[in-house]
C-alpha cells in the first residue's frame, strides 16, 4: 500500500505530474475536486480503509498539513512518498496567469503558500522522498537520499 502527497506552490505542475505518472495506478485526493474537507476527509477514510494507493494533490506547504495524512497513513501500514515540486514564485506567477476560470487562483495565494512553503524531510516518517522540477513540458524527478548518522 502506497500514499503519496505532494507539496509544492500552486501552478507548479503537481496535477499534470500526478495525470502523467499516477493517473492510472492511484487515487487522487484533491481539495479542489472534493471542495470541502469534509469531502476530503470521508475519501481518504475509504482509501484506507480498502487499502488503496491514493496520491494526497494538494498544496500541503506545511508540516502541520502534512502530518495528518502521515500519521494516518502509517498508522494503516502504508509507505508514504512525499514529492516536493520545486518552482520559483516568479514560475508560479507566471503559470498560474496563462490559467483561465477556476484555475487560475489569485496571485496573494501563491504569496500566501510561498511564505509557509517548507521543503518535506524523513524526519517527518517519509519513507521516500522526491524533488520534481518542470523542464521543456516534461519533469525532472530525483530521488533524495537519507542521511545515515555519523558513526563515533
Amino acid at each position: 500500500m502506497q500514499a503519496i502527497l505532494f507539496t509544492g506552490l500552486q501552478a507548479s505542475g503537481k496535477s499534470s505530474f500526478y495525470k502523467q505518472y499516477f493517473f492510472n495506478s492511484h487515487v487522487r485526493i484533491s481539495l479542489d475536486l472534493l471542495r470541502t474537507r469534509k469531502r476530503e476527509s470521508k475519501f481518504l477514510q475509504l482509501c484506507l480503509q480498502t487499502n488503496t494507493r491514493f496520491v494526497v494533490d494538494n498544496t500541503n506547504p506545511t508540516i502541520e498539513e502534512r502530518r495528518k495524512y502521515l500519521a494516518l497513513a502509517k498508522e494503516h501500514r502504508y509507505e508514504v512518498i512525499g514529492y516536493f515540486f520545486q518552482t520559483s514564485l516568479a514560475e508560479a506567477l507566471a503559470r498560474n496567469s496563462e490559467r483561465e476560470g477556476k484555475e487560475r487562483i489569485k496571485d496573494i495565494g501563491l504569496y500566501d503558500c510561498h511564505k509557509k512553503l517548507t521543503a518535506p524531510s524523513f524526519d517527518e516518517g517519509f519513507d521516500r522522498l522526491f524533488t520534481v522540477q518542470l523542464h521543456n513540458n516534461g519533469f525532472i524527478v530525483e530521488e533524495l537520499i537519507r542521511e545515515l548518522p555519523e558513526e563515533q
